[in-house]
């Protein structure tokens, strides 16, 4: 299991590296992709797949996509509205068969997946996204990598033993700290190589805010998980379950990362 584990995940980082390089039309269909994977294993999870409600998720998932495409940011932030109004709509007019429960179900669902992880091109795209991008990785599996450590090192103290029994505080403050040290290095090293203005302690800031709201999203995940008595959210990527599996604390720091560099303005020239 280790090494089927290890060689998908090194699989899994090269397309995202390579991708994420590239960027544009490649880097946004990548998104999308997992988008729309997303919001299948979601939907699946409520035992909705079959459903108006997840065609229409589906659906939603182009749409956004293709508004990003095309650059309309006005559009995409708007879109959540008009799914919300669109969800409300068939609830009338196929009711009694979709209950409230489902429907906002759904629609935090369609937001969870497709929205949040819209984020990940959006902080492509951004001015200087080519190194800002790297920052949520850092946030959510370099928190993974460090919290792990830190918790095998030092755990002694269980942080939410009903939710994650070996998850240890010990383990959550050495992943803030580590992560926060990573991106540090990870700006020096810009500084240095790639002569970028970019602010060290800002970097180390947004790391930390990343750690944080990264194992909040790995939390909340185990949460519904646990809700709906299953144990992964699919099977697709061999050692890690689904797209979701991997992708729950991503889902969280995309969107942090890209208002957090917005507020900082970290990207000077």
């Amino acid at each position: 299991m280790f090494i089927t584990r290890l060689i998908s995940g090194i699989v899994l980082l090269a397309i995202v590296i390579s991708t994420g390089i590239l960027g544009g039309p490649v880097f946004l269909s990548l998104v999308a992709l997992i988008s729309l994977l997303g919001v299948y294993e979601f939907y699946r999870m409520l035992h909705l797949q079959k459903s108006i409600l997840f065609y229409t998720g589906l659906g939603m998932c182009l749409v956004l996509d293709t508004l990003l495409f095309f650059g309309k940011t006005g559009g995409a932030d708007a879109l959540p509205v008009l799914v919300l109004l669109i969800f409300m709509t068939l609830y009338v007019v196929t009711y009694p068969k979709l209950t409230a429960k489902e429907v906002f179900a759904s629609y935090t669902g369609w937001v969870y997946t497709a929205v949040l992880l819209s984020f990940l091109y959006r902080v492509r795209m951004a001015e200087g996204g080519e190194v800002l991008l790297w920052l949520v990785f850092i946030g959510a599996w370099g928190s993974d990598t460090c919290a792990y450590c830190a918790g095998r090192l030092f755990g002694k103290h269980k942080a939410f033993p009903e939710l994650s029994p070996k998850k240890t505080l010990e383990g959550c403050i050495g992943g803030v700290v580590g992560t926060a040290l990573i991106a540090g290095i990870y700006a020096a090293c810009i500084r240095q190589w790639a002569d970028a203005s970019v602010s060290i302690v800002q970097f180390g800031l947004i790391g930390m805010s990343a750690s944080i709201i990264s194992q909040v999203g790995d939390l909340a995940a185990s949460a519904m998980k646990r809700n709906c008595d299953i144990k992964d959210y699919g099977k697709l990527i061999p050692g890690h379950g689904g797209i979701l599996d991997r992708f729950d604390s991503i889902i969280f720091t995309a969107p942090l990362v890209y208002y957090l560099v917005r507020l900082f303005t970290v990207w000077t020239f």
